[in-house]
């Protein structure tokens, strides 16, 4: 009989009513002390992003003496500025009306909530506290000088301002929030690049080239393909049947699944910008991606993966390459093809993009909001203003100009809703998102106030596998697209898992409420047990998802359905071990075929070896409670490939750059997972380079 691991699962539900942000009531918003205080030490607890935050307030005589965070949840890099800040003005302004951290709000009310429900165990009038404000003063304006500006401190404004500082120029950078990173800070390390060296290691599947052959058999005049709309893309899909053709030429009499290796090129890169993005609107219009921009993207993307490498962010590529601790490329969810590499995580990024660019001089300033770009009398933009979170105006003057990599504004869902021409009824203005609280849109607004030009404002991006509670792409746990089960409330597969993401939150959406469950077992090697997935016990990952009511898990299929008997993250969908055991036991056959009969999965992987879990106490399953949530803005200011903002005669607006998120045109309708973190870099490294020309 095998052990059972997941005592803890009675206490979920409990634990999860009292973990969800925005599901707290406040019982000290309004309560006032019954008698005089008692000066010692108390706990209180609020709840952050991330959940529980616990403090250890001092009071002596009446007053708060001291405020010691005793644990959290938090993300350290993101929130380390209110742990530090809004602490030390509680204690000095004796308030806790103190305004809150910018890009970590939710973190800084959780503190001044659980200082507040420590202070009420005191006797103290937590009323009055929270009526008591304290605000920073604005210092005198300010005038700063460099050659070039770059507003955003994420990983495409760290990018530029490296670039440009490699170049010789002077530079300023200015982050809106209280840390730098943006959503590169909190993004996965997946990285689309050509990587024929890194292919040449791998062994191309059945299913690899059966979509090759599929490629090969495209008919150019079929309606479906829109070359009526776009034809220059008609271009690409021969230069990709070539392509193919010389590959299978070279590879005359191998087999693949056996020896075969792995294929990819520009082409077929640019194959699935162009399939993946081209999207139709609620209104009938279309929308693909510019033909130049993926093609310096998927012709560039390689290239700035080794410069990445040179700036210390540990980005294997060529025959070094390894994907999730496996030799070869992986393929992120929504990527379409196995050519995704890793690199640092956001945690280890930001702080080494940070430290190249202070070794180079650039001159960082966070927590300064840009608020309108200037120009002189010929159009030619000179500088920026800007506002520091306590009110100081600066002025920045520039020699060379601006770029703007202020991100997008998915944490803006009204500006999503105004625009959208894709989503309908499926969005509102309080959609949940993956996105750092920071990204509203600003960059945009700011560069059509200039005569700046927008493209693809019609179509968000909605990442399908986030967290139901909190909209974030944490508190889940799920393998490479090819390897995933996606089941609905009734233990049946519902989509092809592999498709691109806007067609897998369609799907996912029709489902009740929205949400849908990933069935994970491991890499998918069962000859390797240390891919597999540990349990509560052994594996760092599992246990406080388990812990925290995120994700069931089971040593066995009976103990998983079992456990789904328990709320985890909102949901109780109770399972039944025949279900579970259907469905895998059918996806399975269909691995081994290499045909999916059901969705047509093109690349097919990760069966699941029940007989060897249920025999072995120390391995198991999980299920992970997923739902859509804003993830990627698609539309943004114009550029070309120079990364030079364009006006609305098609001209460049001069001594204006922009890169990432807050650009349009590259992804359309829809973004391929992989392909943002290879935008920001490779468009940030061009922006860089040519502002400091």
């Amino acid at each position: 009989m095998k052990k059972r691991r997941i005592a803890a699962l009675a206490l979920i539900a409990i634990a999860l009513i009292v973990g969800i942000p925005g599901c707290v009531t406040d019982t000290t918003r309004h309560s006032k002390a019954s008698a005089a205080p008692v000066s010692g030490t108390y706990e209180g607890t609020g709840y952050g992003m991330q959940g529980q935050i616990k403090v250890a307030v001092t009071v002596e005589n009446g007053t708060i003496a001291a405020i010691k965070v005793i644990s959290s949840k938090e993300t350290p890099e993101v929130t380390k500025v209110a742990f530090e800040r809004i602490p030390a003005q509680i204690v000095e302004h004796q308030a806790l009306g103190v305004d809150t951290v910018t890009g970590a709000s939710l973190a800084s009310n959780g503190i001044k909530n659980a200082v507040a429900n420590a202070v009420e165990k005191a006797g103290m009038d937590v009323a009055t506290l929270r009526a008591t404000t304290y605000k920073p003063q604005p210092k005198a304006p300010q005038t700063w000088t460099a050659d070039v500006l770059v507003m955003g401190g994420g990983g495409a404004g760290l990018t530029a301002a490296i670039s440009a500082a490699q170049g010789g120029s002077q530079v300023i950078l200015i982050e809106k929030g209280s840390v730098l990173g943006g959503n590169t800070m909190m993004a996965g390390a997946a990285y689309n690049a050509v990587d024929p060296k890194a292919q040449a290691i791998m062994i191309l599947s059945k299913a690899q080239k059966n979509a090759m052959d599929t490629y090969l058999a495209l008919d150019p005049s079929s309606p479906a393909l829109k070359f009526d709309l776009y034809p220059e893309w008609k271009s690409v899909l021969a230069e990709l049947k070539s392509d193919i053709s010389a590959f299978y030429l070279k590879n005359k009499g191998k087999t693949a699944g056996k020896d075969m290796p792995g294929f990819d090129s520009v082409a077929l890169h640019m194959w699935h910008i162009y399939t993946g993005g081209l999207r139709q609107m609620d209104d009938g219009s279309w929308i693909a991606p510019k033909l130049d921009l993926a093609r310096k993207l998927a012709s560039s993307a390689l290239d700035t993966f080794v410069w990445m490498d040179s700036i210390g962010l540990k980005a294997s590529y060529g025959g070094n390459v390894n994907y999730g601790g496996t030799p070869g490329l992986g393929t992120v969810l929504g990527a379409m093809w196995p050519r995704t590499h890793s690199f640092m995580s956001g945690a280890q990024r930001i702080p080494q993009l940070e430290k190249k660019a202070l070794e180079l001089g650039v001159k960082i300033y966070t927590e300064t909001r840009g608020t309108e770009l200037v120009a002189n009398d010929s159009g030619r933009i000179i500088g920026a203003k800007a506002v520091q979170t306590d009110g100081t105006l600066v002025s920045i003057k520039t020699s060379k100009g601006v770029v703007l990599a202020t991100g997008g504004y998915c944490a803006n869902p009204v500006m999503v809703k105004k625009y959208d021409k894709y989503w309908g009824k499926d969005l509102s203005d309080r959609t949940l998102t993956t996105n750092m609280g920071t990204n509203t849109g600003d960059g945009i607004v700011m560069a059509q106030a200039i005569g700046g030009d927008v493209t693809g404002l019609e179509v968000a991006q909605m990442m399908p596998s986030s967290s139901p509670t909190k909209g974030t792409m944490t508190d889940g746990i799920w393998a490479d697209a090819a390897e995933q089960i996606w089941i609905d409330g009734n233990g049946k597969r519902f989509v092809n898992e592999y498709a691109e993401r806007d067609v897998l939150a369609k799907a996912s959406l029709e489902l009740d409420r929205g949400i849908f469950y990933i069935i994970y077992a491991g890499r998918g090697d069962m000859s390797n047990p240390s891919t597999l997935i540990k349990g509560t016990t052994k594996d760092a990952r599992v246990a406080p998802m388990i812990e925290s009511g995120n994700i069931w898990y089971g040593s066995t299929l009976a103990e998983l359905a079992k456990a789904t008997n328990t709320a985890a993250a909102g949901c109780t969908p109770k399972f039944t071990e025949q279900q579970l055991r259907e469905t895998i036991e059918r996806y399975n056959a269909f691995v081994a075929a290499q045909k999916d009969d059901d969705f047509g999965k093109d690349v097919i992987s990760g069966a699941i070896d029940l007989a060897y879990i249920e025999s072995h106490d120390d391995v198991g399953i999980c299920i992970s409670p997923r739902k859509a949530s804003l993830h990627h803005t698609m539309g943004g200011v114009r550029i070309d490939t120079e990364a030079r903002v364009l006006n609305a005669k098609n001209a460049p607006i001069p001594g204006l750059w922009a890169a990432g998120e807050v650009t349009g045109g590259i992804h359309a309708g829809n973004r391929l997972g992989g392909n943002a973190i290879a935008d920001i870099f490779t468009f940030g490294r061009i922006a860089g380079v040519n502002a400091a020309k």
